[in-house]
């Protein structure tokens, strides 16, 4: 297939067919990501995306689930994508499941009727970073909303239809008084969306970001693998939810978890609790198995 630089898509859909609508990133200002640094956003042209398609359509044969690439495809013109949406589903009887990645600007630039209309042609879910629900968090990262605006977001996503799955990031307050703050406010701003799924990473520093260079200076320290423990700990522990799937299988993480929240809360916390105890690295997994 063809792809212009490096693509990224979330942990679970590593069984799609990713199609490449946009390049890069609408944003792109984030201190602690360089996933879209060489690339400068762009809509790729409908001839381009529809070339793909058939490409697709003559290697695969037939698929269930596809991927919307880069990094905020749903910045695209609503009537695009839904040409998009109908090429795919006319090339795959079997398609079931097409997700992609949204920024909280591009979903808050749709009406509801656009977001519905886009729920109607397929879209099933939608991958939003939330990183915090810290106010004063938000903007030192430069994330480029905030906390309202993100929680409106989340919840214009959740009433056209589409599955709403959120990622969080912990360690981003690095090894500060204020990794509480961040622990706690980022549970509030998950209790604030009710997203139907919550993917945990855990901070990893990569070169040509603000953070790295950061941490360079010794502006900026990372927190252990414990200290990460401790801050999932105490966000699962305020979290008040309906129905959610909690996941920590990230590979930037020290601890792969997986459970329905409320039901399994429980057992998660004591599980959490058991390990930061223990404090023995063997439970966790090595820095050189981590990756982003």
């Amino acid at each position: 297939m063809r792809y212009e630089g490096n693509i990224f898509r979330p942990p679970s859909e590593g069984k799609s067919y990713i199609l490449q609508c946009t390049v890069g990133c609408t944003h792109n200002r984030c201190t602690f990501c360089a996933m879209y640094k060489d690339k400068k956003f762009r809509v790729r042209s409908m001839e381009e995306i529809k070339t793909d398609i058939r490409m697709a359509k003559q290697y695969y044969g037939d698929l269930e689930k596809v991927f919307l690439a880069d990094g905020d495809a749903l910045a695209m013109d609503t009537s695009d994508l839904i040409e998009v949406l109908d090429e795919l589903y006319k090339a795959f009887p079997s398609l079931r499941h097409v997700g992609i990645y949204a920024s909280p600007d591009s979903i808050i630039a749709k009406s509801m009727s656009e977001l519905a209309a886009l729920k109607a042609a397929g879209i099933t879910i939608a991958y939003l970073g939330v990183e915090t629900g810290d106010p004063q968090l938000l903007l030192d990262i430069r994330k480029g909303v905030n906390y309202d605006e993100m929680v409106q977001a989340g919840r214009m996503i959740r009433s056209a239809g589409i599955l709403l799955s959120v990622t969080v990031l912990l360690g981003l307050a690095g090894r500060t008084p204020q990794a509480v703050n961040h622990a706690k406010n980022t549970a509030k701003i998950l209790n604030d969306m009710n997203p139907d799924y919550i993917g945990a990473l855990t901070l990893m520093l990569v070169p040509r970001t603000v953070l790295f260079n950061k941490q360079q200076k010794g502006e900026f320290e990372l927190p252990g693998p414990f200290e990460i423990l401790d801050e999932m700990y105490m966000m699962i522990e305020d979290l008040e939810l309906d129905g959610t799937e909690f996941r920590s299988n990230h590979a930037s993480n020290y601890l792969p978890i997986k459970g329905r929240l409320p039901k399994d809360k429980e057992k998660i916390l004591a599980l959490i609790k058991d390990i930061i105890e223990k404090n023995d690295r063997k439970y966790l997994r090595p820095d050189y198995l981590r990756a982003l």
